[in-house]
């Protein structure tokens, strides 16, 4: 690890006063939540199809329970905790030094984690919502027809299909969330990029929005953004952030 940077990172942290936290895939796959699009090899002996065509509107209207056995095995996990990055995050909110965390997550670990201001621009898989009278359902009940391997979930109230909040492919992003994102990125004085390649838009383009000089990028690969960066730190997020420190103590702590 580069600590001549951590120092770096260090002198923005203590600096700032509305920090805003973006992140991507690579923030949960420190707490063993597999990113999709890095597919192992046994990928395509066991799915008939691209995970970007399951995971679309049309495929979801379409072939339901397909969609489900994708859903159950690869995105809705159980079991897993918070790692270093969202706990450090929660520390900084707590503090005063963090506005919002704006993440393409659907997890929820920031929430569990104990952040207040999540802005989640691709949905959640905490809540799922019947399709035909507004019902909301919690994880709980997801993970409850998974163990029973129900693949087409069904309201309890009126039959209706239940479709987890997330935002699949063909469909729009929520405009109030990504206003929202938009207003906290404007007016932040630091912007942390963190865990993401930039490569999925519209979201990876709301970094765009920040304005400021401490646009700080940490990833284990390059992305496109790192020339427009102050500062590039190419390494584990959840290693980097730990290093943090508040008032001579490390945050995690």
């Amino acid at each position: 690890m580069d600590m001549d940077k951590i120092a770096t990172l260090q002198q923005m942290v203590d600096d700032s006063e509305r920090i805003v936290f973006f992140g991507g895939a690579g923030v949960s796959t420190e707490s063993g939540i597999p990113d999709f699009r890095s597919v192992d090899g046994l990928y395509n002996q066991k799915y008939d199809y691209p995970p970007e065509q399951i995971l679309s509107h049309t495929f979801f209207m379409r072939n339901r329970p397909e969609f489900y056995r994708f859903y159950y095995d690869k995105i809705l996990v159980d079991g897993v905790e918070p790692n270093a990055a969202h706990k450090v995050l929660a520390k900084l909110e707590e503090i005063g030094k963090l506005t919002a965390i704006v993440t393409q997550n659907i997890d929820g670990l920031h929430q569990k984690a104990g952040s207040k201001k999540v802005l989640e621009v691709h949905g959640t898989t905490l809540n799922n919502i019947c399709m035909s009278c507004g019902k909301t359902f919690g994880i709980d009940y997801m993970m409850e027809q998974k163990a029973k391997k129900i693949m087409e979930p069904a309201c309890d109230v009126c039959g209706g299909v239940i479709k987890p909040d997330v935002v699949l492919y063909e469909e729009g992003l929520d405009q109030n969330i990504l206003s929202e994102s938009v207003r906290q990125i404007s007016q932040a004085d630091m912007l942390i990029v963190g865990g993401t390649s930039l490569v999925v838009y519209p979201a990876a383009g709301l970094i765009d929005y920040y304005s400021g000089n401490k646009l700080v990028l940490i990833n284990k690969s390059s992305t496109a953004k790192d020339a427009k960066a102050d500062l590039v730190i190419s390494d584990s997020i959840g290693e980097v952030l730990s290093q943090l420190t508040y008032n001579g103590k490390k945050l995690l702590d």
